[in-house]
């Protein structure tokens, strides 16, 4: 046969032909019996299910996937014009209400706008913004809440609060690294006592789940130290005394431990952090007044009975190691602790008395934008310029008063009228207040 010589089968009898393998990904004929489908098959599968499309290649070695700068050179620029570097120094400088905007644009801006990156160089360069957070209960014991924007001075709407804190009693409230706010605790009407903790990312506008607190619990202490959350002491639903025990939650290992007890249990009414060191003041079993103090360093409590304690009023705050308190009902007057003298005096007077009714009672007092702000139940704010130069001086502090109703001034006759009715009760009222930055 013109010098060639075809193989009879006896040669090839003996001779064991080895298929190639093919790659199972690009073979779309026959694929092993076991895999049902060309995708489930994710390992090479052998050649004796040959291929039947020769232009496949066996082995083929799936693309590399593109780098970062690839992809940079490929896709469209944050702003037309700018290097993205750029686009971003510009884009942190927009304020924060219009955020929600911004992340309509496009995938690109919801992305950098969804991240931590974006958040922590507003911080850096001294963009991030403080807003104010209201927790409410309204007459029927509903739960709302609402964020004031001090730029532009208003207060705007915020997805519900978790159902399991639509209707709950004495449960807690905190903020963590200045951008999330806990909820934790407290009393449902239906399932009692809770050990749920849920947060709020004030970055990306939701709500997630945390660690579950250790033991369940409502009306308790709680406080925030070195940005570990502590709760102390409460009432747990089936047990008539009141608790000792105290946990704390690391946020970096996100678990909850026990720490030392109190000396006595108690339902606390009031407590600040001031000078590293945790001030308590509540009720205890037998419904008599009792205080303590918490020192982190040895992990220790002791009781207290001194003049902080004794004129010590809700509410307060401890604002660059000076420690505040209102001195009326509707918050227009402030004290300050002395420590050289162990008392609290007169610090200052706004002379604007805001009246007798609940409405206006003060119900928190909070740090916001490095001023004192007063929060009543009507919403309205009182900010106090506290600022060195001013306290230098000797001049009085500033009072300014923002996010305020309109109140209409009423004659004593219309108000006298309004309480026969019984429409002079307090519609709904401020539970907790807490000031988050972004």
């Amino acid at each position: 046969m013109d010098g060639a010589t075809e193989a009879s089968p006896s040669v090839l009898r003996g001779v064991r032909v080895q298929a190639p393998l093919v790659d199972s990904v690009s073979c779309y004929c026959r694929v092993d019996a076991g895999l049902k489908t060309v995708v489930g098959a994710r390992k090479f599968v052998p050649g004796a299910k040959l291929c039947l499309q020769p232009e496949i290649k066996p082995n083929t070695r799936r693309k590399p996937r593109s780098s970062r700068k690839d992809r940079a050179r490929t896709q469209a620029p944050l702003l037309p014009g700018l290097p993205d570097d750029l686009a971003i120094a510009c884009l942190i400088r927009v304020p924060r209400a219009v955020h929600p905007n911004l992340r309509l644009v496009c995938k690109r801006w919801n992305r950098l706008l969804s991240g931590n990156y974006f958040y922590s160089l507003r911080k850096k360069t001294g963009m991030a913004e403080e807003w104010v957070y209201v927790f409410k209960r309204d007459r029927e014991g509903k739960i709302s809440w609402q964020a004031f924007d001090p730029i532009y001075q208003l207060w705007k709407p915020l997805p519900p609060v978790p159902p399991e804190y639509s209707e709950a009693l004495g449960f807690g409230s905190a903020v963590l690294s200045g951008c999330y706010l806990y909820l934790f605790g407290g009393k449902d009407p239906i399932k009692g006592s809770l050990r749920r903790v849920v947060f709020y990312n004030a970055r990306t506008n939701k709500w997630q789940r945390a660690p579950d607190m250790l033991r369940k619990r409502h009306f308790f202490g709680s406080c925030v130290i070195n940005n570990c959350l502590y709760v102390a002491g409460g009432e747990c639903e089936g047990i008539q005394r009141t608790l000792r025990s105290v946990e704390m939650y690391d946020p970096n290992r996100n678990r909850w431990a026990c720490v030392a007890e109190m000396s006595t249990g108690m339902v606390p009414f009031i407590g600040v952090v001031y000078e590293g060191k945790w001030f308590l003041k509540g009720l205890d079993s037998h419904r008599q007044v009792v205080s303590e103090v918490y020192f982190p360093s040895s992990n220790a409590w002791s009781t207290v009975v001194d003049g902080m304690v004794t004129g010590w009023r809700n509410p307060s705050l401890c604002y660059n190691g000076r420690l505040y308190a209102v001195d009326c009902k509707d918050g227009c007057k402030l004290r300050v602790y002395d420590r050289s003298t162990c008392s609290w005096t007169r610090f200052t007077d706004s002379k604007n008395h805001m009246g007798s009714s609940r409405v206006f009672d003060a119900a928190a007092l909070v740090s916001l934008n490095g001023k004192l702000c007063v929060i009543r139940n009507d919403m309205s704010i009182s900010l106090v310029d506290i600022s060195g130069s001013i306290l230098e001086t000797g001049n009085a502090p500033l009072w300014e008063t923002i996010g305020a109703k309109v109140h209409q001034q009423r004659s004593f006759m219309a108000n006298l009228w309004s309480t026969i009715a019984g429409r002079g009760g307090l519609k709904s009222h401020i539970v907790h207040c807490q000031v988050l930055q972004v």
